[in-house]
């Protein structure tokens, strides 16, 4: 059964595996009866995963917020300011609603949305426990569901340790962040250290990767498989992970493996698949997006609530200071952007000439990234180098070398900014280096610069969970079953 059709075929299941609760922590027993109606069948099965994956592109999650809505706004990737406001420095309110972004709420429904998904993964896993061997015959498809299972409560995890977890991992690892949440009942779970859910992450993924071992030798490419968390979106998460806790061989040895088998090259073009669907090993499926993404990007001069970047912004995000018709297709107008010259104004094409209505949540060029942060500086080039070259960038503008850390960081920031434009990863990068300087151009021939720190990197907990009683004096406890 093709994905999308089934995607289409849950939708009124999820009403019933999803929607019962008031809260993600609140499974009440009418759940329970639902549910047990809906796990006697391997169709139901399969409607309650598809479910969570559909679940995955609402607004609060990875089809707005949690891509290229809240995250991208807060790395400041956009020109266009909210109603209601005049300073683009109002969106890192967070402990009080700021006029015009709404960040306070956005950020508790993020945090809700999250952990009601993870709940139902957890559910999801505990019926699969109980009834998937006598309902689900087919051992691998077992398999496949406990792996993609794993994988996605570790993906959802670690997008909340990446929010709400230190800017500087290393010397803040022992800080209390989130809970990791391995049961769907409405228990109070402690929170962990950063340290402590990082280790819980790769322990769910390292299961995921024994369940889905299966598809080591199947190649991603053309395969729907790329809608769901697959063997080697696995492996590329994990590479994520370990670059993010500072682990260079593994990091390394993940990325690599990705490359050398995951079936998928980089593109040279990207005029008929601007989202570069093609180079993703992992992406969700937006049921008619052109319809529910036109109040973000749509073709038109009318600005009032699309993501837009001025002109001379977009020329500086891009480096496309010259005729931007010859610059790296990423910023060629007609592949990877719209240019309206009569209002200086730009808007990416990832969402509006999207004919797979993918939201990439990881694609290739990151792990030649990872490849190039975690290698000796004199191997370093090499990686970054093979990403710019297939985006139309001369061997003439490759780097020959980098003098020090710091000369790759700039490199790498450059990268993931136009590299991942609209897709909600570049703020986790700048949080990761502490970047505190994040220039942008307001007006022609006008630069100004917003100042990051720790209190705009890291999110403060949502009002609702202070109430529930957690404090920065809890203990330690690093067992949560």
């Amino acid at each position: 059964m093709k994905l999308k059709s089934l995607y289409v075929g849950a939708l009124a299941l999820l009403a019933i595996s999803l929607t019962s609760c008031s809260d993600w922590f609140n499974v009440s027993p009418k759940t329970d009866v639902k549910a047990d109606e809906l796990f006697q069948t391997a169709e139901g099965f399969e409607s309650a995963l598809a479910g969570i994956y559909i679940s995955m592109t609402d607004g609060d999650c990875y089809g707005h917020d949690m891509s290229f809505g809240l995250i991208d706004q807060l790395a400041q990737l956009y020109d266009r300011i909210s109603d209601g406001t005049t300073d683009r420095e109002a969106i890192y309110q967070y402990e009080q609603e700021s006029q015009g972004y709404g960040t306070k709420s956005r950020l508790a429904a993020i945090w809700q949305k999250s952990y009601n998904l993870i709940a139902n993964t957890n559910n999801f896993m505990k019926w699969l426990n109980s009834n998937g061997q006598r309902v689900l015959k087919d051992e691998q498809t077992r398999n496949m569901y406990y792996g993609e299972a794993y994988a996605l409560r570790a993906y959802l995890h670690f997008d909340l340790l990446r929010g709400w977890g230190p800017m500087d991992y290393q010397a803040d690892k022992k800080n209390l962040c989130i809970p990791y949440r391995l049961v769907a009942d409405n228990s109070k779970q402690p929170r962990l250290s950063a340290e402590a859910i990082v280790e819980k992450i790769i322990a769910d993924l390292k299961q995921a990767e024994q369940y889905l071992a299966f598809e080591k030798t199947t190649s991603l490419s053309g395969n729907e498989r790329r809608y769901r968390l697959n063997y080697y979106a696995v492996k590329a998460l994990e590479a994520r992970v370990y670059c993010y806790a500072g682990d260079a061989q593994n990091a390394i040895n993940c990325a690599d493996e990705v490359i050398k088998h995951c079936g998928l090259s980089l593109q040279s073009s990207n005029s008929n698949d601007p989202a570069q669907f093609s180079e993703t090993l992992f992406g969700i499926n937006k049921y008619k997006m052109s319809d529910n993404f036109s109040s973000y990007f749509a073709e038109g001069p009318d600005f009032t609530t699309q993501y837009w970047v001025s002109l001379q912004n977009y020329k500086r995000i891009f480096e496309a200071e010259g005729n931007e018709r010859d610059a790296d297709f990423r910023a060629r107008r007609g592949a990877g952007v719209y240019v309206y010259d009569g209002v200086s104004r730009v808007i990416s094409r990832k969402y509006l000439k999207n004919d797979d209505s993918v939201i990439p949540l990881i694609r290739l060029p990151e792990m030649y990234y990872i490849l190039c942060e975690m290698s000796s500086l004199a191997d370093a080039p090499q990686y970054i180098n093979t990403v710019r070259s297939h985006r139309g960038i001369s061997k003439s503008n490759a780097y020959s070398s980098f003098a020090n850390d710091a000369a790759r960081t700039s490199a790498l920031s450059k990268e993931y900014r136009k590299e991942f434009y609209a897709e909600g990863q570049y703020f986790y990068f700048l949080k990761h280096h502490g970047i505190k300087n994040l220039d942008y151009s307001h007006e022609a021939n006008t630069e100004a610069t917003v100042t990051m720190s720790e209190q705009r990197y890291v999110f403060p907990l949502p009002d609702r969970e202070k109430e529930y009683g957690w404090t920065d004096e809890e203990s330690n406890n690093t067992s949560n079953e």
